[in-house]
């Protein structure tokens, strides 16, 4: 039994000393990652701005939905354009060393921020974050305001919020929205975390389907028939109820009147009647 317990115990110590180590290649590549980041900051910025300055088709922020714009970093200049253009929200994923534009400012002119620091180049904002930062959008988007949603480039932290408020409440799969927001602003790019937050956070979506594929049929779960008695099987958790085609209102009674004399007897009838006739009473 003592020979059980330390051979547990050595085995419990391997495994966390592996642990351990796989946590100190994480932290030493999320600091060197961030070291690189910000070296090359200003330098990317000032990329950035001069194909800005050149470039007609490389804007600094581009539309994507009626209330949604996705772009780059901004200065303190922009906050007024960004005011007029009906800007009422800003989330902004840049680290403090990258943010431009305090929240004061944006508080100054009425906008709201919403400040999710997330690292750059091979990062994705946290589960709760996105939750957070899709949540924030779709309450401005209610009261007619428009959310900003920027990083440093406009291309991977916050295309990863807009991918999943389209996925969200555009209904869309990851790849639709991605294809979406790529013909609104062709150089948007995603690191492989950050596709995967995407991909993660549709899958964490509650299934919404109420309807067959064939539109011809409606699923109908328990849920929907709590506070009902019914004499059918307990066991049974969906039933398909078909659609009742839609007919005229005499034309209706007539088939319940034939319906009702078949079952009594008094009529005789060489085809049964569908069901769905039966029903439209």
């Amino acid at each position: 039994m003592k020979i059980e317990e330390l051979d547990g115990t050595e085995c419990s110590g391997v495994e966390e000393e592996k642990h351990e180590k796989q946590i100190g290649r994480v932290d030493a590549k999320r600091a060197l990652v961030g070291a690189g980041a910000r070296i090359l900051f200003y330098p990317t910025l000032l990329y950035n701005v001069l194909r800005n300055k050149i470039e007609t088709e490389f804007r600094w922020w581009d539309q994507v939905d009626e209330f949604l714009l996705l772009g780059a970093v901004p200065f303190p200049k922009d906050v007024p354009l960004l005011k007029q253009l009906g800007v009422g929200g800003v989330i902004t994923l840049n680290e403090p060393y990258e943010t431009l534009v305090p929240s004061s400012l944006y508080h100054a002119h009425g906008i709201d921020h919403l400040v999710i620091p997330t690292r750059d180049y091979l990062f994705a904002p946290s589960f709760a974050d996105i939750s957070r930062a899709v949540q924030f959008i779709h309450q401005n988007a209610c009261c007619g305001k428009t959310t900003y949603v920027h990083c440093k480039a406009g291309r991977g932290r916050s295309t990863t919020i807009v991918l999943c408020y389209l996925v969200e409440y555009k209904h869309m799969t990851p790849v639709a929205a991605l294809e979406y927001v790529r013909s609104q602003r062709p150089r948007v790019l995603l690191a492989p975390s950050q596709w995967k937050a995407v991909q993660g956070y549709h899958k964490s979506r509650p299934c919404s389907l109420t309807r067959s594929p064939s539109g011809d049929a409606v699923l109908i779960t328990k849920a929907d028939l709590e506070g009902y008695h019914s004499t059918c099987d307990a066991g049974k958790e969906l039933a398909i109820v078909r659609k009742v085609p839609k007919t005229k209102p005499m034309i209706a009674r007539l088939s319940c009147l034939f319906a009702s004399l078949k079952a009594s007897g008094s009529l005789p009838m060489t085809r049964r009647m569908p069901v769905s006739e039966s029903r439209a009473c």
